[in-house]
């Protein structure tokens, strides 16, 4: 079907574009030299006719409609409990823990390479002979002693001893004593207060009120109307202020002084001589003689003569070819582990209690009233407009009712009409000169696309 549609289009561009080349190729400069008959095409040729068709289709529009909904809401109240709450203080200790660490030693390793030398190599031989010797052996024998000495022993005695002492008693003493002191007496008295008083007096006054109409009998020209002004008496009462003398009493305190006898205690201290059993211990020493036996055991050496074998060796030198190795020296690097010691922080957790108000949230249920938006899918016909290309055979049939010269078809009369698929050309006006076309008209134009395989499905 694709390949068709493009076969039709290719064929319609080389149909447009048969009498712009005839125009061109007939004319020297333009159109105007060449005759209309000269640019009629000379054979049927096929063109496409855009065949447009209005449809309709049912889509689905989304609705929101307002609904009015009650709901309960969580609210939570805060209720202060104190309670008993056990803490932890934080004690920071200073420990130490074990850090591995890597570390790049230089190691010197001794290398060898093989050198030969002669060199002249002892030969020992070990030989015995016999050695004789003294040697000292010790014998041991025990016995006891006696050891005499001298112990003072302690023999403690208990006794009185008198001592006296001097002590103050207290010795207290009643006395009268005459002690003043003043004392506030109330006096009244009377003064003489001005006082301010008065009294409501009523006085009157005329005020003037609104106008009123009146008739005059007495005009120059007879009776007239005018307006008359009116006055009305009003009464009102004035505080009038009078100040009279009045008698108050008040009273006052004036310091007198009161002598009275007052009862004493004195104290004094009177010697006296106390005496004290001291209960004394002493303590006197007696020489006793203590007899000790001590064990003894005494060593004596005794000389014995032994006989012993002694090696000893003999050296001859034998010459022999060796191979040694020269020591030289290379360095590399060796990583070792070591440890040390790296202090760092404990934090312990000690407990203590303490009271505290604690926060407690009780829920409650609270209506609230909200609006909600409902969605409801609505039925509703759009109309799109579907676009098809139709072949059509465009014939040039003779002038005056011929008929076309390569299918046959004659020119169609008042009452007849061409047959399916046939379509009379007809002639070629000369062009006018082209206007520029504004931006708007351009996009109203319709094209002759073909309709696309999305534009079919919808």
């Amino acid at each position: 079907m694709r390949a068709f549609v493009l076969g039709l289009l290719s064929l319609a561009a080389l149909a447009v574009a048969t009498p712009v080349q005839a125009g061109g190729y007939c004319g020297a400069a333009g159109y105007g030299c060449c005759p209309t008959s000269c640019c009629q095409p000379t054979a049927c040729y096929t063109a496409c006719k855009v065949e447009r068709e209005t449809c309709y289709r049912t889509i689905n529009e989304i609705v929101y409609d307002t609904e009015q909904v009650t709901a309960f809401k969580t609210e939570y109240e805060t209720v202060w409990d104190e309670k008993q709450i056990t803490c932890n203080k934080t004690l920071v200790e200073t420990a130490y823990r074990e850090q591995t660490y890597t570390v790049n030693r230089q190691v010197t390793e001794t290398c060898s390479r093989e050198e030969r030398y002669t060199v002249c190599k002892p030969i020992y031989e070990t030989c015995e002979r016999e050695v004789c010797y003294n040697v000292c052996r010790p014998v041991w024998e025990e016995s006891v002693r006696e050891c005499r000495r001298t112990v003072s022993k302690p023999v403690y005695e208990d006794s009185f001893r008198e001592c006296r002492r001097t002590v103050m008693r207290p010795c207290v003493e009643t006395i009268n004593r005459e002690v003043c002191h003043t004392v506030m007496r109330p006096v009244t008295r009377c003064s003489t207060v001005p006082q301010v008083c008065g009294q409501w007096v009523q006085k009157s006054c005329c005020v003037p009120c609104l106008p009123c109409l009146s008739c005059n009998a007495c005009g120059p020209c007879g009776p007239m109307l005018g307006w008359k002004q009116n006055q009305m008496n009003v009464n009102y009462a004035v505080w009038q202020p009078m100040v009279i003398q009045r008698q108050v009493s008040y009273t006052t305190y004036e310091p007198q002084v009161v002598r009275q006898n007052c009862p004493q205690q004195i104290c004094r201290y009177v010697p006296e001589t106390v005496v004290d059993r001291i209960p004394v211990r002493t303590c006197r020493w007696i020489h006793e003689d203590v007899v000790d036996r001590i064990p003894t055991r005494t060593c004596r050496y005794v000389n014995e003569t032994l006989t012993k074998k002694v090696p000893y060796q003999t050296c001859r030198m034998v010459s022999e070819e060796h191979v040694r190795s020269v020591p030289y020296s290379a360095c590399r690097t060796v990583q070792e582990q070591r440890t040390c010691q790296v202090p760092y922080q404990v934090c312990k957790q000690v407990p203590y209690t303490v009271t505290q108000r604690v926060a407690r949230c009780v829920p409650k249920q609270v209506p609230v009233t909200y609006n909600r938006c409902v969605a409801r899918c609505v039925p509703k016909q759009v109309a799109y407009e579907v676009c098809r290309l139709v072949p059509v055979t465009v014939c040039n049939p003779a002038p005056m009712g011929g008929s076309c010269s390569s299918c046959g078809v004659n020119a169609p009369s008042a009452n007849q009409g061409l047959p399916q698929g046939h379509e009379v050309q007809k002639p070629i006006q000369p062009e006018p000169a082209e206007e520029p076309v504004p931006a708007k008209d351009k996009e109203s134009v319709p094209t002759t696309e073909p309709p696309t395989a999305s534009d079919i499905n919808a």
